[in-house]
């Protein structure tokens, strides 16, 4: 009840948004993507933008559900969250995936429900944007709606980890890729996370893999496995994969090519452990298959965050690049000779989309400068 009071609240006092359908809105045809305002409703109906990637056909199909993180700043200016990597994995296995922006976020009505600092909380209000999200697909008619498994980046596998307090009919298993809600101005946060998770696993009853690397940007090694002890010590079923040192940073993992050789082949494991399909089907072969652009090597023209370092652009694109900066990974950057510069963000080719957006205005001789979460440029 204290929640759907929020949540009325939120309605009342948040920023409103228009409808995605009041928008142009990038697709990507070849995985099938659409995007639809699905209702949630409390003592109003809120609206949450949400992402579909559909095998061809009619199903049913089973469900993967992909839970979003947080960006700094207003959750409105965040952009629609699109990981079309991950979407490939599970579209080649013969799954529908749903990515549904909670409340607040990008085109989704409402405000972003923070309850200051009691974290516990903030992960049931987001959990129950997930549970509205899948009461409209389970009545789809191609949804199967006895075969669903969701996951979460940061914090959204800090709302996965709380979805699974709710016992959603035809979930068998959740996966938490870097979970968590950093509250630098909240004392001992880290503390509450592994205090929250506790409590979490008290009345979740499915099993869950959780990945975490050690030079994470949001969470220090002893706050993940506190966190990770804390929850199993409660009865919770879960396996961690500590994975190291991964790029720059850990955190961004699950959104890089090159993580899927680490959380792929153990989220399969995780999917034939509970009786769902977990290898590439045949006749969905044509997912795995991509175009899209191969990222540049590594250089040490700059350090990834110096914009000062960049070549040619002017202040109004060393600010762009600062935006840049706090997207989500796969992104990529490109800058031209005339100055021009463009970059983009998530979905199946960030990086030729880049160039597409540096070139804009025409007669740019566009190159990437950054990928994801390093620097590629080579000076002549």
């Amino acid at each position: 009840m204290i929640g759907k009071i929020f949540c009325a609240i939120a309605l009342l006092t948040g920023v409103g948004m228009p409808l995605a359908s009041a928008q142009t809105t990038e697709t990507d045809a070849l995985l099938n993507e659409t995007v639809q305002m699905v209702p949630k409703k409390v003592f109003f109906t809120l609206e949450l933008e949400t992402t579909f990637y559909k095998p061809d056909g009619d199903g049913p199909f089973p469900i993967a559900v992909i839970n979003h993180g947080k960006s700094l700043g207003d959750a409105h200016f965040q952009g629609r969250y699109r990981p079309a990597l991950a979407a490939r994995y599970f579209l080649q296995r013969g799954y529908a995936v749903v990515v549904p922006m909670r409340q607040g976020f990008s085109k989704s009505s409402g405000s972003y429900m923070g309850v200051g600092c009691n974290v516990e909380s903030n992960g049931r209000m987001q959990a129950d944007d997930v549970k509205a999200a899948l009461d409209f697909v389970v009545s789809q008619p191609w949804a199967d709606k006895d075969r669903i498994v969701v996951l979460g980046q940061s914090h959204g596998g800090w709302t996965t980890l709380a979805f699974g307090t709710q016992s959603y009919p035809g979930v068998k298993a959740l996966v938490n890729f870097a979970g968590g809600l950093r509250q630098d101005s909240c004392a001992g946060w880290e503390g509450g996370l592994a205090r929250a998770a506790a409590n979490y696993a008290k009345e979740t009853r499915l099993p869950s893999l959780w990945f975490y690397g050690d030079n994470d940007s949001y969470f220090k090694p002893e706050t993940y496995r506190a966190m990770f002890e804390q929850y199993t010590a409660a009865g919770g079923q879960a396996r961690l994969i500590a994975f190291g040192q991964f790029g720059s940073d850990s955190h961004s993992m699950f959104g890089s090519r090159a993580g899927a050789p680490i959380w792929q082949p153990e989220v399969s494991k995780l999917l034939a452990s509970v009786g769902l399909p977990s290898e590439p089907l045949k006749q969905y072969a044509r997912f795995g298959r991509t175009e899209a652009m191969d990222a540049p090597p590594k250089t040490d023209f700059a350090a990834l965050e110096d914009e000062s370092k960049l070549p040619f652009v002017k202040d109004t694109g060393r600010a762009g690049y600062k935006t840049y900066l706090t997207k989500s990974i796969p992104r990529a950057f490109a800058i031209a000779p005339n100055g021009s510069w463009g970059w983009a963000e998530g979905g199946d080719d960030p990086l030729r989309r880049s160039l597409v957006n540096c070139n804009r205005k025409g007669n740019a001789e566009c190159r990437l400068y950054s990928v994801d979460d390093y620097v590629v440029w080579k000076a002549d």
